[in-house]
C-alpha cells in the first residue's frame, strides 16, 4: 500500500464508522466491484471516494468523472486525493478538467488543488490557465494569496516563457514578490 492510499485509508476509515465494507473496498482487487461502487445509489461519499482512487491509481478510465467531482469538493483532503489519482490514471481529458476547475472564477476558494495539478500534468493547457488565474488574483486586496503562489510557483517550475509578463506584475505584489523572482529567474 502506498503512502497516498494510507493517508486516505486512515482519513476514510473514521469516516466510514469502522463499517465492514470499508475494509472490502480497500482491499479487493476485483475492479468491477469498485466500479459498481461509483454507480449504485446511496452508496456513502466515502465510499464512492474509495472506489474512484483505487481505481484512477489502477489507471482504470471509470475512474475519471467521479475523481473530477471530487478534485471539485470542498474537503482539501478530497481534493489531494482525488488529484494524485488523476495524475496516476492519465486521461488525457484530466488537464482540460483541471484547467476548467482552476480557471472557475466562482469557485476560486477551491481552486489550489487543480492549480497544483496542472504544473504536475505539464500540459499544453496548463500554462494558459495559470496565466489566466494569477493574473485573476493580481487585483487590489484580492483575498486568494494561497492559489496565487501556487500559480506563481507553478509557472517557474513550468519555465516557459509566455509566463514571463504576469510573473513581472506578480513582483510588485507584496505577498508574491520572492517567489515571482524565482520563477522569473527560472525563465532564463
Amino acid at each position: 500500500m502506498d503512502e497516498e492510499l494510507r493517508s486516505l485509508a486512515r482519513r476514510l476509515r473514521s469516516e466510514s464508522g469502522g463499517s465492514p465494507a470499508f475494509e472490502q473496498l480497500l482491499t479487493t482487487a476485483d475492479r468491477e466491484e469498485l466500479a459498481r461502487v461509483l454507480i449504485e445509489f446511496e452508496r456513502p461519499l466515502w465510499a464512492r471516494e474509495l472506489a474512484a482512487f483505487r481505481l484512477g491509481c489502477g489507471e482504470d478510465p471509470r475512474a475519471f468523472e467521479p475523481l473530477v467531482l471530487l478534485l471539485n469538493h470542498r474537503d482539501p483532503d478530497r481534493c489531494v486525493a482525488a488529484a494524485h489519482a488523476l495524475a496516476k490514471l492519465a486521461d488525457p481529458r484530466t488537464p482540460r478538467a483541471a484547467a476548467a476547475l482552476a480557471t472557475n472564477e466562482r469557485r476560486v476558494a477551491y481552486a489550489l488543488v487543480p492549480v497544483r495539478l496542472l504544473t504536475r500534468l505539464r500540459a499544453p493547457e496548463s500554462v494558459p490557465a495559470l496565466i489566466t488565474v494569477l493574473r485573476r488574483r493580481l487585483a487590489p486586496r484580492d483575498p486568494h494569496v494561497r492559489v496565487a503562489l501556487a500559480c506563481v510557483e507553478g509557472l517557474g517550475a513550468l519555465g516557459d516563457a509566455r509566463a514571463r509578463a504576469v510573473l513581472e506584475s506578480a513582483r510588485w505584489h507584496p505577498r508574491l514578490s520572492a517567489a515571482a523572482e524565482a520563477a522569473l529567474a527560472r525563465l532564463r
